[in-house]
């Protein structure tokens, strides 16, 4: 019975968010704090429920891994995001009045479809953005210091050098004209999703939610520590749905993660990551410079 409850987690708590932000007042909706306010509590749920029913012992959450994680989860929810908005949305949504883009009759269809809408167009960008990071070396490079993690986390989906935290950020939600209240709903939505495929729980859903959604055995695959090359698979964040369309799906589970011989980056290397070649590089003329 306990591990049956466990399983149905992951769709329990979207409904539950859908039902939140489909009857939420107007005052919550437009609150200032209340989308992060429901994100970080999806978060913290799921780190407690590490605890009661962890996946694998070796990643069993300790104080170290704690503080890093937190670390991260305030740079995206904060710094991150307001630069998402800032460079981002707003540019896109003066273009979209400047060009006389509208779109009025999403917000006429279904509070159900227009959040499916929302988390399809995000997750068909972050899609191809992810597949991008794994087939060309200079984004990897951005990329790598997330699959230098060496355990998942519920936490874990935060976590990356800044520069690809921007670029996994970018959509064209902006353009599109739906409910405030489905746009939020969708991107907790996603959150929930996503925190559950990093998360060390014991949970297995059902098989239409594994069908359209990532899980942990599809992600933990992605981050295996076998090579590099055996992460180019899983690349849905949140919908696996398009990684069966594209040809992108592999069927497994990985309880061993990470890269290079498993070497866990600090922070600071976790920052440095994509600038070693030209560290390197100004050491190296440094070294030169002094033998002469």
């Amino acid at each position: 019975m306990k591990q049956t409850m466990f399983d149905l987690l992951p769709p329990a708590m979207i409904a539950a968010v859908l039902l939140f932000w489909a009857n939420a007042p107007a005052a919550f909706v437009n609150g200032k704090w209340t989308l992060t306010i429901v994100a970080l509590t999806t978060v913290a749920v799921v780190q407690v429920l590490e605890l009661l029913n962890q996946r694998h012992a070796g990643w069993r959450i300790n104080r170290r891994e704690v503080l890093t994680d937190l670390f991260y989860v305030v740079l995206s929810t904060f710094a991150i995001s307001w630069l998402a908005e800032t460079a981002a949305d707003k540019p896109l949504r003066s273009a979209k009045d400047a060009l006389g883009i509208a779109t009025p009759w999403l917000q006429q269809l279904p509070f159900l479809l227009q959040a499916a809408i929302v988390i399809l167009v995000f997750e068909f960008g972050q899609y191809w953005m992810h597949r991008l990071m794994h087939n060309n070396s200079l984004f990897w490079s951005t990329h790598a210091p997330h699959h230098h993690i060496t355990q998942l986390n519920a936490m874990k989906g935060y976590v990356g050098n800044p520069i690809e935290l921007f670029l996994i950020s970018l959509s064209v939600v902006a353009l599109l004209d739906v409910d405030k209240a489905a746009m939020f709903a969708a991107f907790n939505t996603m959150g929930v999703v996503a925190t559950f495929a990093h998360a060390n729980v014991r949970s297995d859903p059902p098989f239409w939610y594994g069908f359209f959604f990532t899980t942990i055995r599809n992600h933990s695959l992605h981050h295996t520590a076998l090579s590099y090359e055996d992460t180019r698979c899983n690349y849905g964040n949140v919908l696996i749905l398009l990684d069966r369309i594209f040809g992108t799906y592999r069927e497994g589970e990985s309880a061993i993660v990470g890269q290079d011989e498993r070497r866990r980056l600090s922070i600071r290397e976790q920052f440095a990551f994509p600038f070693q070649p030209l560290i390197r590089r100004y050491k190296a003329g440094r070294s030169a410079s002094a033998a002469n």
